[in-house]
């Protein structure tokens, strides 16, 4: 099937990342260089060596190495696993989801566009669906260009070989793709109610803010402790996954569940809102 005739298929998915493909791939960029930079710092200095002499950290630093078990920041998973859950990988993500999220319906309503969309041969599930499609895609791609730098990094380094399976690094991705969606379901559900752009910007910098704040304190402070299940930072462990090679399945399920039913609950608000208020 030829480009020209996927794009006839799905206009509006193509629609939403040619407007905005000049952000994705300066997203895109950012990440590679930030991976990069990531995999260079970890691969050149001794994690010990940046920590103390081979002192452990804080339980709290598990938050910013992607751990809720033995992986500490001063190693080299647990540093690989930093480049995943740093401020910088997130604010990435959150602007992909932000843009994407809010350019689904809210924008539209916004602007006033979305009575004339209407007026087309375009359903109201088919318009989010194929704009779900396009925010799907960009998470991924952003996912897909750090898990394919990690991976280049692991394989050209014989102690990151020696210390990080190789699936480590494609689980850890696959748990990131997670991770987004979870983000997404929720973000697209604002979306779908909303009347303002930077409502949905907003929800998304929070969601991403405050779960990651949410779990830090939960690690730091025992009595916080139960509240680290509120946070998706407690299920995207991505430190976790490239020190033991696996996939952490119920964590995965745990993100996807989450993100399905905000897609869900997007779906059944935007049936029900009226598009004219």
């Amino acid at each position: 099937m030829s480009r020209a005739t996927v794009s006839r298929r799905l206009p509006l998915v193509w629609l939403a990342l040619h407007r905005r493909r000049r952000m994705l791939l300066s997203l895109v960029f950012g990440m590679v260089v930030f991976e990069a930079l990531i995999v260079v710092i970890t691969g050149t200095v001794p994690p010990t060596d940046l920590f103390g002499g081979g002192k452990n950290p804080p339980d709290a630093f598990k938050a910013f190495s992607g751990s809720n078990g033995d992986v500490s920041i001063a190693s080299y998973a647990g540093l690989l696993g930093a480049g995943l859950t740093h401020p910088f990988w997130i604010a990435l993500q959150l602007t992909a989801i932000g843009a994407l999220g809010a350019a689904a319906v809210a924008a539209d309503v916004e602007s006033g566009t979305i009575e004339l969309l209407m007026t087309r041969p375009v359903s109201r599930r088919r318009l989010l669906a194929e704009r779900t499609a396009a925010l799907a895609a960009a998470s991924v791609l952003l996912n897909a260009a750090a898990t394919a730098t990690v991976a280049l990094g692991v394989a050209l380094s014989a102690d990151l070989r020696a210390a990080v399976p190789i699936g480590g690094v494609f689980a850890a991705g696959l748990l990131g793709c997670g991770f987004t969606l979870c983000l997404t379901g929720p973000v697209l559900a604002v979306s779908a109610v909303s009347r303002r752009r930077a409502h949905v910007i907003g929800a998304a910098v929070a969601f991403g803010a405050v779960g990651f704040a949410l779990n830090f304190v939960a690690l730091a402070w025992e009595p916080a402790a139960p509240l680290r299940y509120l946070s998706p930072f407690h299920y995207y462990t991505p430190g976790d996954a490239l020190a033991h090679g696996t996939v952490p399945w119920s964590s995965l399920a745990v993100l996807c569940g989450v993100g399905v039913t905000g897609l869900v609950a997007a779906f059944a608000l935007l049936d029900r809102r009226d598009l004219a208020i």
